[in-house]
């Protein structure tokens, strides 16, 4: 049996959008004005001649009511890449992270292929038409959200299954009327599984989103019980990110996926443009009054701080509030109430300080971070682009502070290294404050 779709060559246009961010309030668009310094900062672009209109591409009437609604206009380049094969039904594999629009770019994929094709008959329960896996409960959050605000004239259903959150109502919520998308943490996926709540052998579209995170996270036998349950991937089309390309990743690329293009968005372009990087040599007994004099400057208007470790992330929030500094703590020991809380409070700016772990960072899109702040430096390069991605973000400048000390300043070269360029190491400013210890 052949490809299970096709759209006609009217979509051979690349899709074009300045960049779907978090929430896609009103103050988050980019004026046309000022977006190609932001997309040559941001995503290589270096020519706004090269950039198609949503209007061009003849999208389901829909799905351009939703863009326009958020006033989106010019696209990103892995969406001007990747979207005119996904549009035309064909498997993808990007390389890409957060801030580059890929969230966007496989949710129209998702929204135009299901109108393009609706269901004769009759539908059942539980039997989704498209499924979107992420490793972590903040990131399959944010990508729903997102979902919501971009389907919203498209009369879509999207379900979230996250683990820590209450199964009875994410169930409620799947039976109430036949589901079109699920977005699920792996886990979580698999119990709906095991309990026949939730049937894979109809979806037409499955989305595998930082693939390298969920190898690195140990999910993969989980997803390879996922993918073995729904259709062959001749009849399904499959679209797999990741931040990095290792060989792990491309073979399994080459398991899931049938005769798929290959779009490559490279690191530094979207992590370093727009922020102001800066290393502190300090010694490890000095990092925490040194972090106290950073939080009492005045251009700190919010902030993240980056530990490794849960344990590292516990001890230094409880520092912090004992000291008197009102902060957040995410990491992976939190349950999915007390993190929701406590993300909705850091956005809401009633917490200006966040205390994470990297897993609980990646589904941290928040306007506003002025600073970032590696209390520890990363072991995973790749981590470091991440982490400062959280700031400098919708055209705003940021600062990363990475404190750098005898026990882990051996790990700047690789970070560099993936950078294309040197940091500049510093002693941190001069104070007369002592550690609170």
């Amino acid at each position: 049996m052949g490809r299970r779709h096709s759209i006609s060559g009217a979509h051979s246009n690349s899709l074009a959008c300045a960049r779907l961010l978090p929430h896609f309030s009103p103050d988050d668009v980019v004026q046309e004005d000022a977006e190609p310094a932001i997309l040559q900062a941001e995503n290589g672009i270096t020519s706004s001649s090269s950039r198609v209109q949503f209007a061009s591409l003849n999208l389901d009437s829909t799905v351009q009511q939703g863009i326009d609604a958020l006033g989106f206009e010019f696209c990103s380049p892995i969406q001007g890449q990747i979207l005119p094969h996904t549009l035309a039904g064909n498997d993808a594999i990007g390389k890409a992270q957060t801030g580059t629009g890929k969230t966007a770019a496989f949710l129209i994929t998702i929204f135009n292929d299901l109108l393009s094709h609706p269901i004769d008959g009759e539908r059942f329960l539980g039997e989704p038409r498209a499924v979107i896996i992420a490793p972590t409960r903040e990131l399959v959050m944010q990508i729903a959200a997102d979902a919501d605000e971009l389907g919203k004239y498209t009369g879509l259903k999207t379900v979230t299954l996250i683990g820590g959150a209450d199964y009875q109502k994410q169930l409620g919520k799947v039976n109430a009327a036949p589901v079109d998308i699920i977005v699920a943490t792996p886990g979580r996926l698999i119990d709906f599984m095991e309990r026949r709540d939730l049937a894979l052998d109809r979806v037409e579209i499955l989305v595998l989103d930082e693939a390298d995170r969920m190898l690195d996270m140990g999910f993969i036998p989980q997803v390879k019980r996922i993918v073995r349950t729904t259709p062959r991937k001749e009849d399904r089309q499959t679209l797999l990110f990741s931040a990095t390309f290792t060989q792990d990743i491309l073979n399994l690329a080459k398991q899931w996926t049938y005769e798929p293009i290959t779009v490559e968005i490279e690191p530094e372009r979207v992590a370093t443009a727009s922020v102001d990087q800066r290393v502190y040599l300090v010694a490890s007994r000095e990092r925490f009054s040194v972090l106290m004099d950073l939080l009492n400057t005045a251009d700190v208007e919010r902030i993240i701080i980056f530990a490794n470790r849960r344990d590292q992330v516990r001890r230094l929030y409880e520092k912090l509030r004992k000291v008197g500094v009102q902060c957040g703590m995410l990491s992976g020991e939190i349950t999915q109430a007390k993190r929701t809380r406590t993300l909705e409070n850091f956005k809401s700016g009633r917490t200006k300080v966040l205390v994470a772990t990297d897993v609980a960072g990646r589904g941290i899109h928040v306007e506003g971070i002025s600073h970032v702040v590696n209390y520890n430096l990363p072991e995973d390069p790749e981590d470091y682009v991440h982490r400062i991605g959280r700031t400098g973000r919708a055209g705003a400048t940021g600062v990363s502070i990475s404190f750098a000390s005898e026990d882990d300043a051996f790990l700047l070269p690789d970070i560099e290294a993936l950078l294309g360029h040197t940091l500049p190491c510093i002693a941190p400013p001069s104070s007369n404050s002592a550690d609170p210890r």
